[in-house]
């Protein structure tokens, strides 16, 4: 048995690399088309003009179903780990799940609304994705420091700081230089400027802001792999449970008809 065929280590496996290649594919798409330039543009600005915007979207949408069975399956795995008498590990799972629901809807909105269609709405996306996600980042590490050593190693919980602190440190420097780069071009429609010229006014800030939203971006796909190795341990299965058998409201009668008050039936006899 390949290693990707334990357990259910394939979700996150999926989900890291079909999120990564749908931001590679839009940057590509976009630089070939000249839509935007090479060096470092948002990653929203390689999803805005057609056609990469159509599979940009696509591609998100999936990436997003994966997210969100990803978080179910920790969900449930966290859950079969702790004891009944364990209230607040209980909470806190049931918290980062509804954390991580939210941060992969966010990912659907900020796929369908682009920027220089419907700004406010591409920007609530952005911050449901990545401040509900780092806020989800934070709890799955919580719940690996309170589960060491018996279920969750030092290291793992050690690496997922590291990455929680890396997720905080891109958030914070992509705000500040967005902040800075907003206050000196006022009067300039940012949000549909794809094109940028070094040493043109805001351009330095604006490449911080570009550098931190890839470099958030990455700590996201970083974190989620973590999870390979703990997905390797758990098999989730759907049991069909009948309550009846058979599918009428009512019995059919013994000559094989259905009963006249069958709400099937267009008319009585």
């Amino acid at each position: 048995m390949w290693w990707f065929q334990r357990g259910l280590c394939i979700l996150p496996v999926a989900l890291v690399i079909w999120t990564a290649a749908s931001f590679i594919f839009a940057y590509i798409t976009a630089v070939v088309l000249r839509h935007v330039d090479p060096l470092v543009p948002y990653i929203s600005d390689t999803g805005t003009m057609a056609p990469e915007r159509c599979v940009f979207g696509i591609m998100l949408d999936i990436s997003a179903f994966l997210g969100i069975a990803t978080v179910y399956v920790r969900y449930k795995q966290v859950e079969g780990l702790t004891g009944e008498d364990e209230l607040k590990l209980k909470r806190l799972n049931r918290f980062g799940l509804l954390l991580g629901w939210i941060s992969s809807f966010g990912m659907c909105v900020v796929a369908n609304f682009q920027k220089t269609t419907l700004f406010s709405m591409h920007l609530v996306g952005a911050v449901l994705t990545f401040g509900v996600g780092a806020l989800y980042i934070f709890v799955q590490t919580l719940l690996s420091c309170y589960m060491q050593p018996h279920v969750h190693s030092k290291s793992t919980f050690l690496v997922r700081l590291g990455i929680g602190l890396w997720t905080l440190s891109s958030i914070i420097s992509m705000f500040i230089s967005s902040v800075i780069m907003y206050s000196i071009l006022r009067g300039v429609d940012v949000p549909h400027k794809l094109h940028w010229t070094p040493g043109e006014k805001g351009y330095t800030a604006h490449i911080v802001s570009t550098v931190s939203e890839w470099s958030l971006a990455l700590s996201f796909i970083m974190f989620f792999l973590t999870y390979i190795r703990d997905f390797q341990k758990i098999q989730l299965r759907a049991e069909a449970v009948m309550q009846s058998r058979h599918l009428y409201d009512l019995l059919p009668d013994h000559k094989g008809e259905a009963s006249e008050d069958s709400p099937l039936l267009g008319g009585r006899t």
